[in-house]
C-alpha cells in the first residue's frame, strides 16, 4: 500500500526528548516500511526515517527560533498532503480534527488516530458533524466520552522490542517519567516516596504552560533529599533510568489517553504503580506487571509488595502487547478494512529491519 502518515510538527520524529505521538508515528511508519509498504512521512525536517520525508519544516517547532507563526507550516503540511492525496491509497492522520474538513472533500480516504483526551465538552459538536470519518483510539477508556463517533478500532500504541533492553535485577529507587502538569500527578509522587522513605528520581519535561505551576507548587518539593530532579532525558538515559528503578509511579489524576512511558517501563521490566483511572488499568496487569490504586496510601502499600512481581512477566506483557510489529499489523487490518483490500501478510524488507536509516526526501 501506498501510505501517508501525517505527523504534528511540534517535535522531530522521532523525537529527541518528549514526545509521545511523534514517537508512536514514528515506530508506526518504520515497521510499515519494514513490512514492504510505501510509506511517505508528512514532518519537520529534522526527522529521520526510512519512509520518503516530505519536511513541511526545517527543524520542530518547539526547538526553532526563526518560525514565529506555528499555525503557518502546520497549514501548509495540511495542503500539501491534500494535493498529493491521489498519489496514495491511503491518508493516516495524527493530527486530531485538525484537517476533517478538507478530508471530507477528498477522495482518497483518511484515517485519524486520535491521541489526545476527548472528555472536553467542545469537541461534542466538531465530532458530530464529521462523524462519518474514521477514527482509531489509542485505548478503550479514551474514546468512552464519544462511544458513538466512528470508530474502526482500538490500537495500543507499541514500541520497537530492539528501543529498551529490560533490566532483571531490582533497583532501590522509585522513578517518575513524563511531563509536569497538575493532572500528572508529580506532587502525590513526592508525597508517596517521601512516605515509603524511597527516593524519588524525576525525569520530567515543564511546559511554558504549567512553568507557574512548577515554580509554585513542585519546585518547593524538590529540596528534599530523597528527591532528585533530572529534568527531559533521552532514549538511553530513559533507558538506564527505567531499567534500574524500583517502580515507575504514575499517580494521574486525571483520564489520560494511553500513557507511553508505562509501557516504556514494562519493556525494561519495571513494574508501574498507577492510579485506576484513563487508560492504565488497560496496560498494567494488577498483581502482574504492577498495581493499581485508587488511593495515595494503596500505592504506599503497593510498594513493599513489588518483590513479589517478577520483571520477566513485565518484559513479557510488553512484548506481546505492546510491539510496534503488533501495532502496525492492527494498522494495516484497518487500512484493508477501509479500502476492502483482504488482509496479507507482511512483506518484510530485511535491509530496513535493524534501526533507522537518513531520511530519504522528497
Amino acid at each position: 500500500m501506498k501510505i501517508a502518515q501525517v505527523a504534528p510538527l511540534w517535535e522531530s520524529v522521532p523525537p529527541v526528548l518528549y514526545g509521545g505521538t511523534e514517537r508512536i508515528v514514528s515506530c508506526i511508519t518504520e515497521e510499515l516500511v519494514r513490512q514492504g509498504h510505501e510509506v511517505t512521512l508528512f514532518a519537520s525536517g529534522d526527522s529521520t526515517t526510512s519512509a520518503r520525508l516530505m519536511p513541511m519544516c526545517a527543524e520542530a517547532l518547539r526547538s526553532t527560533t526563526v518560525i514565529m507563526n506555528y499555525e503557518a507550516p502546520l497549514t501548509a503540511m495540511i495542503e500539501k498532503v491534500f494535493s498529493s492525496a491521489p498519489e496514495f491509497d491511503l491518508i493516516h492522520s495524527h493530527l486530531e480534527f485538525i484537517p476533517f474538513p478538507l478530508a471530507r472533500r477528498c477522495r482518497t480516504p483518511m484515517l485519524t488516530t486520535l491521541h489526545a483526551r476527548l472528555d472536553q465538552p467542545e469537541l461534542v459538536p466538531v465530532f458530530r458533524k464529521f462523524v462519518d470519518l474514521p477514527l482509531v483510539s489509542v485505548s478503550d477508556a479514551q474514546r468512552e466520552p464519544l462511544a458513538w463517533a466512528n470508530w474502526q478500532a482500538t490500537i495500543h500504541p507499541g514500541l520497537p522490542k530492539h528501543l529498551y533492553a529490560p533490566q532483571e535485577e531490582q533497583g532501590r529507587y522509585l522513578l517518575f517519567l513524563g511531563r509536569v502538569a497538575p493532572e500528572k500527578g508529580l506532587d502525590r509522587a513526592i508525597e508517596i516516596a517521601t512516605r515509603v522513605e524511597m527516593p524519588l528520581r524525576i525525569a520530567a519535561k515543564i511546559d511554558r504552560q504549567h512553568a507557574a505551576y512548577y515554580k509554585s507548587v513542585i519546585e518547593p518539593l524538590l529540596d528534599h533529599p530523597l528527591v532528585e530532579f533530572l529534568g527531559e532525558v533521552t532514549d538511553i538515559e530513559k533507558e538506564d533510568l527505567l531499567g534500574h528503578a524500583y517502580a515507575l509511579l504514575a499517580p494521574n489524576t486525571w483520564p489520560e489517553p494511553f500513557g507511553l512511558a508505562l509501557i516504556e517501563a514494562l519493556a525494561c521490566g519495571t513494574p508501574v504503580i498507577g492510579t485506576r483511572c484513563g487508560a492504565i488499568p488497560e496496560i498494567v496487569e494488577h498483581g502482574v506487571t504492577g498495581f493499581l490504586c485508587d488511593t495515595l496510601e494503596d500505592m504506599a502499600q503497593s510498594i513493599r509488595h513489588v518483590p513479589l512481581l517478577e520483571r520477566t512477566r513485565c518484559r513479557q506483557s510488553f512484548e506481546l502487547r505492546f510491539s510496534a510489529e503488533r501495532m502496525a499489523q492492527n494498522y494495516v487490518a484497518v487500512y484493508g478494512n477501509l479500502l476492502g483490500v483482504p488482509a496479507k501478510a507482511p512483506v518484510t524488507s530485511s535491509d530496513l529491519a535493524f534501526g533507522l536509516t537518513p531520511a530519504k526526501q522528497g
